[in-house]
């Protein structure tokens, strides 16, 4: 018997739009924010397609849902993983994110795929699939896809779970440092540390104009915030 896929069946296709073009209005925290990549895929529409092309339509499985009845109602709690999967602030959610690898693993026999993309650009891709608990390898010829999917998918989990490494961080011990958390905090850090260095040694040559938006005054040409 073959065994159809969710996403040979049918999917919550509305609420993936809705998702998908809400994505492109938030820039906090967004990989996109990193390059404009011309043809980046919206990562909700990535994670949906990923993990619908993995777990099973309930109409692969007669045995446990014998009625069309039954079937419909299987797809139902099926959509409502996915319909909390794709939503952007979910992303971290790991309760939400435990869910959907379990019906990965289920309908995998425990022994999920690894997933190659050979056009990586962007990177949405790997780097939706690594969410789902798959290993991801992203190939590109572009030199900036390269570096985009390095500081995305390869670089963080290198560091999870790790502390920062940055003097003012290493004073605070309380905090227990989850997934990126630690590096993205050393980023901060010395990002910060070379924007006051490069101020201090050009700033001289680039004089400070009056803000059009308002807030003071800024540093022309050399806006490095």
């Amino acid at each position: 018997m073959t065994v159809k896929k969710l996403i040979e069946v049918a999917l919550p296709l509305e609420k993936i739009n809705e998702e998908s073009a809400r994505e492109k209005s938030i820039r906090h925290g967004h990989p996109s924010t990193l390059h404009l990549w011309w043809a980046r895929r919206p990562l909700a529409a990535a994670r949906a397609v990923i993990w619908s092309s993995l777990v099973d339509d309930p109409s692969s499985h007669p045995e446990e849902f014998p009625t069309e009845e039954d079937q419909n109602r299987e797809r139902e709690r099926l959509f409502k993983i996915l319909e909390a999967l794709i939503v952007w602030e979910n992303s971290n959610n790991e309760k939400v994110l435990n869910a959907a690898k379990e019906e990965i693993l289920k309908s995998t026999n425990g022994n999920p795929p690894e997933l190659l993309d050979p056009f990586a650009g962007g990177g949405s891709i790997p780097l939706e699939a690594q969410r789902l608990g798959l290993k991801a390898h992203a190939h590109d010829l572009n030199p900036v896809a390269v570096t985009i999917n390095k500081a995305t998918i390869e670089i963080p989990p290198i560091f999870a779970d790790m502390p920062p490494v940055n003097p003012q961080s290493r004073r605070v011990v309380a905090i227990n440092w989850k997934g990126a958390q630690g590096l993205a905090e050393d980023v901060r850090y010395y990002g910060n540390w070379i924007k006051e260095e490069a101020f201090k040694r050009v700033g001289k040559h680039y004089p400070k104009v009056k803000n059009p938006g308002g807030g003071g005054y800024k540093c022309h040409c050399l806006d490095l915030g």
